[in-house]
């Protein structure tokens, strides 16, 4: 008698993001943390773009039109501070939300600031820090994007303020190395 294997249903890309809540452009050189944070974006119903630096971010952004862009600092060719910078230099980009996921410094995040990042999760992170982020950053996107939204980024329900430890609403107090710093202004 002859083996029989069932198939399981296999989820495709398409089912995953399915009434996606935002496209995302993640940026990171490293392979396993760019999938890390694309598999948590994605369960939670994100569209997401990977690229390897911030040169392949820079060709991509353009044509994947995302609602937030997740960077690490240390990359090739074109790190992540660098890459925001001409981000917002750019003025189809200028308003696009940016947050630095990475293991920075505080002259890295003083650097970030004045390149005009939105915020800031420090490596490691909890997967629920990194939801509630970009969910954070999309959302503020599309009130920037409707008609008589004003400015309503400063309602003091997102991550911590410049210089003040801690991290966005969503995050555990359990994680005591992840910071998320919200741009002063």
């Amino acid at each position: 008698m002859a083996k029989t294997r069932t198939r399981w249903p296999v989820w495709t890309y398409s089912q995953v993001v399915s009434g996606a809540s935002g496209r995302v452009l993640v940026v990171d050189d490293n392979k396993v943390i760019r999938q890390l944070i694309r598999v948590n974006l994605e369960l939670e119903g994100f569209e997401v773009v990977t690229a390897a630096d911030g040169a392949e971010c820079l060709e991509v952004v353009h044509r994947v039109r995302p609602d937030a862009v997740t960077l690490d600092v240390v990359m090739p060719r074109l790190d992540g501070l660098t890459t925001a910078a001409r981000l917002r230099a750019d003025p189809r980009t200028r308003d696009l939300p940016v947050a630095i996921v990475s293991a920075s410094t505080q002259h890295e995040v003083d650097a970030g600031l004045g390149a005009g990042v939105d915020a800031f999760l420090a490596k490691p992170f909890e997967p629920s820090e990194l939801v509630g982020l970009v969910r954070q950053l999309v959302e503020r996107k599309a009130r920037r994007g409707s008609p008589g939204s004003g400015d309503a980024e400063d309602e003091g329900n997102g991550p911590a303020a410049e210089g003040e430890p801690g991290a966005a609403d969503e995050a555990e107090s359990s994680a005591p190395s992840a910071q998320a710093s919200e741009r002063a202004g």
